[in-house]
């Protein structure tokens, strides 16, 4: 990382300051490791003997890690403790501001009181029975999903991945409902370059990136069919020359690089889609939830699915996926068709009962929306002029920083500076994806770090 040298001439005099933070004094980054947070196309693993400033008690549970773990997860080194709103601090008490929410799950942040509460409650009175039996804050949690969406029934799952792979399974049973004399039903998918659906092999097979596929292949039969993102004549032409079951798209893609749909773009496909028969399905995995500003991503548009995923901020920490489908494609589905022993249980409902009820109210929307175009305006200004930035865009707190070169050194020198930021698309991308209770002054601080450390690029 050649490019990240220049980093060493600022001064360690240089700070940072912010109505709510300490005087925080802005280190030189050495870019020894790299930080790879999904995207990293060649991540370097990390451990404690190749970062300087690993501290003893973080190296022992690091090196403890490296013993048991299975090798899936490069991690940053970075051993956290505790967090409150939208702060962590590690091991050794070092505070951060968390830009990452852990991938857009901590949506009202960490501890939120009513969150807990939630949990808390719930954990002493009924955690888990199964799907055998009903449960209230199961129903509870179906209803109000149903009442603030398009959807007439829900499937309860335990993560994105999971909910992807329960509707590519409703799609395909929804095609031999509706075509009963046929030997050979719709079978086949179509998702978008850049799309991530999940890493479980159903949902992988929908998902385009090499590096996640090929070390796994044969995928499963009929979902290697990846369209440009935005491109309706070619799912047209495709739609009517292959057997489509389904089309999965992102209204905003994430891990893809921070992409936003056009309104054209997803009528296009519901109507590519009504006229063959084939189901439209809405991964909002990470874009959904209030993340935009809206309480669904796809609300902006005016253009509605025949089922929605769901899962990250939904649970507010907990494990959950969803299923949200109108009453054609669940009349198709028979009692055994799917299922889940974890999925929906009482604990984790009442929780993410609570997160639905804080995030779906107009005055909460909207300060996301506001402090959404509020950040995006701050970067716009702080970075003006810097040759490494190619564009800044999102929609409400899911922002990208699309620069010229791989931002993962970026990445690490905000973190040694107390910010933690991801990255998306080809490695080349700044994600932000704070939790939604961020403040104001809370993301003039993070932006003037990332200001402070790409000036150094």
């Amino acid at each position: 990382m050649a490019h990240l040298q220049s980093l060493n001439i600022i001064q360690p005099s240089l700070s940072i300051q912010s109505k709510s933070y300490k005087r925080l004094p802005f280190k030189p980054h050495n870019a020894k490791i790299s930080s790879c947070l999904v995207s990293d196309v060649n991540p370097k693993t990390i451990t404690a003997t190749n970062s300087a400033s690993v501290s003893p008690a973080s190296k022992e549970l690091m090196d403890a890690d490296k013993n048991v773990m299975v090798g899936t997860y490069a991690r940053t080194p970075v051993v956290l403790e505790r967090g409150i709103g939208c702060k962590v601090f590690d091991v050794d008490g070092k505070e951060y501001l968390d830009m990452t929410s852990g991938i857009a799950v901590n949506a009202l942040g960490h501890c939120d009181p009513d969150w807990v509460k939630a949990v808390v409650d719930q954990a002493s009175t009924l955690t888990h029975v199964s799907n055998v039996y009903y449960s209230v804050p199961q129903v509870k949690l179906a209803q109000r999903l149903i009442e603030c969406s398009f959807a007439d029934r829900v499937f309860f799952s335990n993560s994105g991945t999971e909910a992807n792979e329960a509707a590519i399974k409703f799609s395909r049973k929804y095609q031999r409902h509706t075509h009963p004399n046929s030997t050979d039903p719709p079978t086949e998918f179509i998702a978008f370059v850049n799309c991530f659906h999940g890493r479980t092999i159903g949902s992988l097979s929908l998902t385009s990136k090499q590096q996640y596929r090929v070390h796994f292949k044969p995928l499963m039969p009929g979902g290697d069919i990846f369209v440009e993102y935005g491109n309706v004549a070619e799912v047209a032409r495709l739609v009517k020359e292959r057997s489509v079951a389904a089309v999965f798209v992102e209204p905003l893609q994430g891990e893809g690089g921070i992409h936003c749909a056009t309104k054209e773009f997803l009528s296009g496909l519901r109507s590519v889609c009504d006229e063959a028969g084939a189901l439209l399905v809405f991964d909002e995995v990470q874009c959904g939830l209030g993340r935009t500003g809206h309480l669904w991503a796809h609300e902006a548009y005016g253009v509605y699915p025949d089922m929605m995923t769901l899962a990250k901020p939904l649970a507010g920490g907990l494990p959950i996926g969803v299923v949200l489908t109108t009453e054609k494609v669940s009349s198709a589905i028979n009692p055994g068709d799917h299922g889940s022993t974890f999925a929906g249980s009482p604990m984790v409902c009442n929780a993410a009962l609570t997160v639905l009820n804080k995030i779906n109210t107009p005055t909460f929307l909207s300060d996301v929306a506001k402090k959404g175009n509020y950040l995006k305006e701050l970067l716009a200004k702080k970075m003006k002029g810097n040759k490494h930035v190619k564009e800044i865009r999102g929609m409400g707190l899911i922002v990208g920083i699309e620069l010229d070169m791989p931002a993962a050194g970026l990445v690490d020198a905000c973190r040694e500076n107390g910010v933690l930021v991801l990255t998306a698309g080809g490695g080349d991308v700044v994600r932000l994806v704070p939790p939604l209770v961020i403040s104001m002054e809370e993301l003039e601080f993070g932006a003037e770090v990332i200001r402070k450390c790409l000036e150094a690029l």
